[in-house]
């Protein structure tokens, strides 16, 4: 094949897309140049590729990351995504949007991400845990209660989140439920932590009312959040009186920003 028929492989903008926001942040508010030359940058990007023994006897290798762009507020804060989209770019522009997400409402925590490029509905239970067992051993150099708390993101659930835990909590000898959130509640979880991001969204403050609540109560209401997110925005909202219908499908990779 001519060179001239390969079209060329374009990566994922999410990175610059990120860092142009924050330029157009930093000048509408003056931001010392030093300082934008710093929060411009993430702090540490790891990746990792790791063999994982499947059920039919043969070894895959995964790529993982986990990055945090700012910890200087506090540990790093942020989920664990299981995608095949998932791209070094796209990680380091979540961390950065978690920086902003916990700086703005005053919570001191710093921003990560972390995923691996993975179809989770093409592994068995087994194999998904023994993924994000090994995983988790990689990047225990990185996290843990008081540097890096990881959460549930993109085909991510409790029970993602309590392997995690117990894997270092075996390391290290002891229980650590602080390791992780969004894990089960008979280890330590929150009530009410699966639906707080649709619950988010509905109460959100409208620029047409007083309360997002307000308005659902109003008119029809469409919704692009997808997922676990999406079945708890739309069932709160419905409560309030709203009537939904649907957006078009989006990419597992561009629902929760």
């Amino acid at each position: 094949m001519s060179a001239a028929l390969l079209k060329p492989i374009v990566e994922a903008d999410e990175w610059r897309t990120a860092q142009a926001q924050f330029d157009e942040a930093a000048e509408l508010i003056k931001l010392e140049p030093w300082l934008r030359e710093v929060l411009r940058e993430v702090q540490r990007e790891f990746t990792c590729h790791f063999p994982v023994k499947l059920d039919n006897g043969h070894t895959r290798i995964f790529t993982g990351y986990r990055v945090q762009h700012n910890i200087n507020r506090g540990p790093a804060k942020g989920g664990i995504r299981y995608h095949p989209d998932v791209s070094l770019n796209e990680v380091k522009a979540l961390a950065m949007w978690m920086t902003w997400k916990c700086a703005v409402v005053s919570i001191p925590f710093g921003g990560a991400k972390g995923g691996i490029i993975v179809n989770p509905r093409e592994l068995s239970l087994n194999e998904l845990e023994h993924m994000t067992r090994r995983f988790a051993t990689e990047i225990s150099i990185l996290i843990g209660s008081d540097r890096d708390i990881p959460a549930p993101d993109v085909n991510t659930d409790g029970q993602v989140m309590a392997w995690i835990m117990d894997t270092l909590s075996m390391h290290l000898g002891y229980s650590v439920p602080a390791s992780v959130t969004g894990k089960p509640l008979e280890v330590g979880g929150s009530a009410g932590r699966i639906e707080a991001t649709g619950r988010g969204v509905t109460s959100a403050p409208s620029p047409r009312s007083s309360t997002s609540a307000a308005r659902c109560t109003r008119r029809r209401s469409r919704s692009r959040v997808s997922g676990t997110s999406g079945a708890s925005a739309r069932s709160c909202s419905r409560r309030r009186g709203a009537r939904w219908s649907p957006c078009p499908r989006t990419t597992a990779g561009s629902t929760t920003r």
